[in-house]
């Protein structure tokens, strides 16, 4: 997916009963008002609130998200369904979004008040991403994809069940009406999906038809003689890519393995879509493995041309950071350092805004500063090798076990955590899957299972009665790494403190909430010796040097803590489902090969499991469920765990 800077929305609101947007020469919706447009022409011709009564999941998808108010008013009818969906998903995409500050000021007198303050607290930086904004405890999600809609619509995975065809007219916006782009909507319907439009234009009543819709005009809304409301009726139904099929659909249970930061965020997502999970761990409480670092980064990343890797790390530093806040906010997270340096040795502050500005990012998610301007953000003084600084103010840091535990504790079902349970051995079981423990005890049964544990999943995956599915992954680094901490007496008795934001760079360094620091960590491939070492302190030490030259004590060997990190050759992590080739089967497309039911893994995360596992999780339960998924095409299939085999298809 190619990406283009976002040109943030000119509106004029000279007309307060029409606010127009002066580079197409239209308003944005009726002077008769937003809402009753609205509930006339995209509720009101979907049927809803009707269609969407007792189901588990509905999901819309929008193609202008313009001011947010059918967005608005849509979850505002469900509100005040009582037979609502169990949870409602609205897909939106916008090529020019608005500016916080201009949509403050156009939902200044909304109909919703409360609803709009609490889209505007989510309003995410203006960037080219799929944007998940979770509202109502989770049962109500926008997914908001800022950039061209005909882009967007070849990379949402997803089955819709209504469309909202809006935009300005089609004489003045060609794009958002395009032929193709109504075409597409043919792959993402849902069958017996609806759409609905104010508009009647040939053009557009024969974009549908020619994506199976059946077309007629309906009553339309004020000034509007007519509308068109469609129904989805192929004459023959699409088949869906075989690796894009849910894992376990309709399932009711899950088991998740592994009770780290990955595993706890699986099971948050799992549970979030209805399944009643069991969290199995085989140490003595959550978060005693890789997540149990007293302190942890999250930070997006960018490049040149803005691909996979940025695009990625992008999205779930982002995601991150939103729930993270609401977690604070809710009292469930003990701490949040909100803001992160990143320290450049080589490059000067010229060259990082002039790639700043040639990617068109905005300042709310990455900015270029001096070394003078880091230090002062900082609040110490930094290393007279630091020529600049990227300042990510939706970056930070975070305690991992304390995510953990946050994510366990606010799930929408309960998650049943059962510690010291020790998986030996996996089996499928009818339509379930069985973990056993080394006497061949059933230790849990689910119709799903999530293996979510690192380095000791992988291993189970040679214990299937399918075969062996382990060599259909890539040789997996498992790398060592030991922090370093640093009381705040000792600190205080050189004279120092720790640093007011965390920094990154040659190592990292971060300040906890008791004044203490934490930095680190050394990287060693193939080393499982868990002993904590002098060495390593050396080690960390000087690298700490290479981010500020203040002379620090040396920690006592107790002040460490040794983890491992488990790493794929192109440094992605692994989501998705497993399966073995079949005579026939498609291997040049990851999309194309089928999978074995309900079997899912989430790991390789790196040294990045705070800022990937959040979304990492949610699109693994997206997987198993198949809710739509909550990033585009080209990354689920760059995170899946069978890219390999197709790039050894390609290779050959």
């Amino acid at each position: 997916m190619k990406t283009q800077p976002i040109r943030p929305a000119e509106v004029d609101f000279s007309d307060a009963a029409a606010p127009s947007a002066p580079g197409f020469g239209d308003v944005y919706h009726a002077r008769a008002g937003a809402f009753a447009q609205a509930q006339h022409v995209f509720l009101g011709g979907n049927e809803l609130p009707r269609r969407w009564q007792g189901r588990a999941r509905f999901v819309i998808l929008e193609t202008g998200f313009g001011l947010g108010n059918n967005f608005l008013a849509t979850w505002a009818a469900w509100r005040a369904d009582p037979q609502r969906a169990e949870r409602l998903v609205f897909i939106s995409v916008e090529k020019h979004p608005l500016r916080h500050a201009d949509l403050q000021r156009a939902h200044a007198h909304s109909p919703e008040p409360a609803l709009a303050a609490q889209l505007l607290a989510q309003w995410p930086p203006l960037t080219h991403n799929l944007h998940v904004l979770d509202f109502e405890q989770g049962r109500v999600r926008l997914m908001l994809g800022l950039g061209e809609a005909r882009d967007w619509l070849a990379e949402i995975v997803a089955e819709v069940d209504a469309f909202y065809l809006d935009g300005f007219s089609p004489a003045l916006n060609p794009d958002i009406w395009d032929p193709y782009l109504l075409r597409s909507l043919g792959r993402l319907a849902a069958p017996q999906a609806t759409a609905a439009t104010w508009s009647v234009a040939r053009p557009v009543r024969d974009g549908l038809a020619s994506a199976g819709f059946e077309v007629r005009k309906a009553e339309g809304f004020a000034s509007k003689g007519q509308m068109s409301v469609a129904r989805y009726q192929p004459r023959h139904a699409a088949q869906r890519p075989a690796g894009r099929l849910a894992l376990a659909p309709g399932a009711r249970t899950a088991l998740v393995l592994g009770a780290g930061i990955a595993g706890a965020a699986c099971a948050h997502a799992l549970a979030a879509q209805g399944l009643d999970v069991s969290l199995l761990e085989s140490r003595q409480a959550p978060a005693l493995a890789g997540s149990g670092n007293p302190g942890g980064l999250f930070h997006g990343t960018l490049n040149p041309d803005d691909g996979l890797h940025a695009r990625f790390n992008r999205a779930a530093a982002l995601h991150t950071e939103r729930n993270a806040r609401a977690l604070l906010a809710s009292g469930h997270l003990p701490w949040l350092q909100p803001g992160l340096l990143r320290l450049e040795m080589q490059r000067d502050l010229a060259t990082l805004q002039a790639q700043i500005e040639r990617l068109g990012l905005p300042a709310d998610y990455v900015q270029a500063l001096s070394r003078e301007q880091a230090c002062e953000r900082a609040g110490w003084p930094l290393s007279p090798a630091v020529t600049a600084a990227w300042f990510y103010p939706g970056g930070g840091a975070l305690p991992p076990p304390g995510m953990v535990q946050a994510l366990i504790e606010t799930a929408a079902r309960p998650i049943r955590l059962r510690t010291a349970c020790r998986v030996s051995l996996l089996r499928r079981c009818g339509e379930s899957w069985q973990c056993l423990d080394e006497s061949g005890r059933v230790l849990a049964e689910a119709e799903s299972l999530v293996l979510a544990a690192g380095a000791d999943s992988l291993a189970l995956l040679d214990t299937l009665d399918e075969g062996r599915l382990g060599p259909l992954l890539p040789p997996l680094n498992v790398q060592r790494g030991q922090i370093s901490r640093l009381g705040a007496e000792q600190l205080a008795q050189g004279g120092l403190q720790a640093p007011r934001l965390p920094l990154a760079g040659a190592g990292y360094a971060l300040g906890l909430p008791d004044g203490g620091l934490v930095f680190g960590a050394t990287h060693q491939d193939g080393d499982t010796d868990p002993e904590i070492r002098d060495s390593d302190h050396e080690d960390n030490l000087a690298q700490l040097a290479l981010l500020s030259p203040q002379a620090m004590p040396k920690p006592a060997l107790e002040q460490g803590r040794v983890g491992w990190r488990l790493i794929a050759p192109d440094r992605l992590p692994l989501v998705g489902g497993l399966g073995l080739p079949v005579p026939g089967m498609r291997l040049d497309q990851v999309r194309m090969m089928p999978r074995l039911p309900g079997l899912a893994l989430c790991t390789a995360m790196a040294s990045r499991g705070l800022s990937w596992a959040l979304l990492c999780g949610e699109l693994l339960a997206s997987r198993v469920t198949g809710a739509p998924a909550p990033m585009e095409a080209s990354l689920l299939d760059a995170l899946d765990p069978l890219r390999f085999l197709q790039r050894q298809t390609r290779q050959g």
